[in-house]
């Protein structure tokens, strides 16, 4: 009998996190306007029962509700900030949070594995971003990145992906053999809400500047996550490859799917019909993003917003081999290190 496939969601963050790391932030913030006021790390007390607390009661309930079973696992988004002070304040925050996300996985390590916070800063070189980078795969076992396209929390002052300011990081990627998922952070623009503007126009943004580049012909095996479904690419996927033949680019086959993903964070049944009708199989990974922007009930459904599974069962456009793929088979193989740690533990 066929093994039923692991489902392995490629998108969480740590959002439940014990009050005391907010308070801590909290802190440091207010620090950067009066020094003598700056925490010390060792301040931060947060003991393994209430890490316990925080995920049994939360992301590991519904994981089990929901029927998945690991979860590729990071510092909270909306919390890394990038914009919030200098590069030591940002330094001191990726460490904590990084930590935080290695001692769950150590808790659990059959429902979580780590991805890394960058401390990014705007204007700063990205490869100062090398020392927690390695620390968190060589020391952590961290499988993936979060690369935050815009440090500067919806200013967009930095160049684009395709820029060689970039690539320290991309040549870690590589190095490593980690894919970067695309993530912002919170905005600090009013024009764009954090989670229903700023996020979305990101990963839009991202796949245009990868359209316009070339960057994998520098990178032939750089590998891209671009969250929430890649934003409105493929509800637009005409548009964007007619702009690329206008370019005189390859075909978006040849140009960009090779090396860029989507996840599954798309919340309801049309969006993820659509996603899997347009964009090949091979290029979604299943994800649900929760606990995390959307945690109502959807009364259309009954059911939670954000409880992406049903919409990949739920689809016409996929038969069972290809749900394998999008549960399980790409995921592996689009991160390369959680298919080694999985098959570590037998699985």
């Amino acid at each position: 009998m066929k093994q039923p496939p692991l489902i392995i969601d490629c998108h969480g963050h740590f959002t439940t996190a014990p009050k005391a790391l907010e308070n801590w932030r909290n802190q440091q913030i207010a620090s950067i306007k009066d020094p003598s006021q700056t925490p010390k790390v060792a301040d931060l007390k947060i003991s393994d029962d209430e890490l316990r607390e925080a995920i049994e009661t939360n992301q590991l309930k519904l994981m089990k509700e929901r029927g998945s079973d690991l979860t590729i696992f990071s510092p909270r988004a909306s919390f890394m900030a990038h914009h919030i002070g200098d590069f030591q304040v940002s330094s001191t925050w990726a460490a904590i949070c990084n930590e935080l996300v290695y001692r769950v996985t150590q808790l659990f390590p059959q429902h979580f594995i780590g991805a890394a916070m960058l401390p990014q800063s705007p204007g700063v070189d990205p490869k100062t971003c090398i020392p927690e980078l390695e620390k968190c795969v060589k020391q952590y076992g961290q499988v993936g990145i979060n690369l935050n396209p815009d440090p500067s929390g919806g200013h967009w002052n930095s160049p684009p992906l395709t820029d060689r300011h970039w690539y320290p990081i991309y040549e870690k990627m590589v190095e490593y053999d980690i894919p970067a998922m695309i993530h912002v952070s919170t905005s600090c623009n009013a024009c764009f809400h954090t989670t229903g503007a700023h996020y979305i126009n990101a990963d839009t943004t991202a796949i245009m500047q990868l359209i316009q580049g070339d960057l994998f012909k520098d990178f032939p095996t750089l590998r891209f996550v671009i969250p929430h479904g890649g934003g409105a690419a493929p509800y637009h996927w005409g548009r964007y490859r007619g702009l690329a033949q206008e370019m005189k680019k390859p075909l978006l086959s040849e140009h960009l799917l090779k090396n860029i993903f989507f996840d599954t964070c798309v919340y309801h049944q049309p969006g993820i019909d659509l996603l899997t009708k347009v964009i090949p199989v091979d290029n979604i990974l299943f994800a649900s993003e929760m606990i995390g922007a959307v945690r109502g009930i959807d009364p259309e459904s009954g059911h939670y917003y954000d409880d992406t599974k049903r919409y990949v069962q739920a689809t016409p456009n996929l038969n069972e081999e290809q749900r394998f793929k999008v549960y399980e088979g790409n995921a592996r193989r689009v991160f390369p290190r959680l298919d080694a740690a999985l098959k570590q533990q037998g699985r």
